[in-house]
């Protein structure tokens, strides 16, 4: 898993370590030391921590006029034991909510499984981003399956289109247009 690094060209366009609006401003990356692990595997010294212990993402850009965020994850999100889903809303998503980020598209082709348990801030998520949106891009069809089950799915845009994006293609501008295309042809 050491191998497998966030998304690294769009760093020209946004850094999060970079950004004072940012839940990571200042933080300093090592190329070389792997402090990390998801169980037994080092991960990547690039991706961030958000307190779980297997769970990791990267802010790969975020406009503020636009009022979105592009966020990609590796791990296990795992609800049941970690509680990921509240330290994600409680350390990061708040942190950009306050500074007027009401649309997330999270990124999970390296999210391996999930594992749920109460959906209660799944809904203060999406209470709080009225006219906002959260769409899931790239996840495996057994983390979607998983999502499905818990009846966490209703907070998500997810499936059909947007399971096989090539997402790395587009700049950031134009994959946030691409997924909110989809979005208002789903809600309309």
């Amino acid at each position: 898993m050491h191998f497998v690094e966030p998304h690294f060209g769009w760093r020209g366009y946004y850094t999060a370590e970079d950004d004072p609006q940012s839940p990571f401003y200042g933080r300093v990356y090592s190329e070389f030391e792997f402090e990390h692990r998801i169980y037994n595997y080092v991960i990547h010294p690039q991706w961030d921590t958000i307190g779980s212990e297997t769970l990791f993402i990267k802010i790969l850009f975020i406009d503020y006029q636009d009022g979105y965020s592009i966020i990609e994850l590796i791990g296990e999100w795992n609800d049941a034991i970690e509680n990921d889903i509240m330290t994600l809303k409680r350390d990061i998503i708040d942190t950009l909510i306050h500074e007027g980020i009401n649309k997330f598209i999270l990124v999970g082709e390296n999210v391996l499984n999930f594992h749920s348990s109460d959906d209660s801030y799944y809904e203060e998520w999406i209470d709080d981003i009225e006219d906002g949106w959260v769409v899931l891009v790239n996840f495996h069809d057994h983390v979607s399956r998983e999502m499905q089950h818990a009846n966490i799915d209703q907070y998500f845009l997810m499936g059909g289109q947007l399971d096989d994006v090539e997402w790395r293609t587009f700049l950031p501008h134009q994959f946030f247009r691409f997924i909110s295309k989809i979005v208002t042809q789903r809600l309309d």
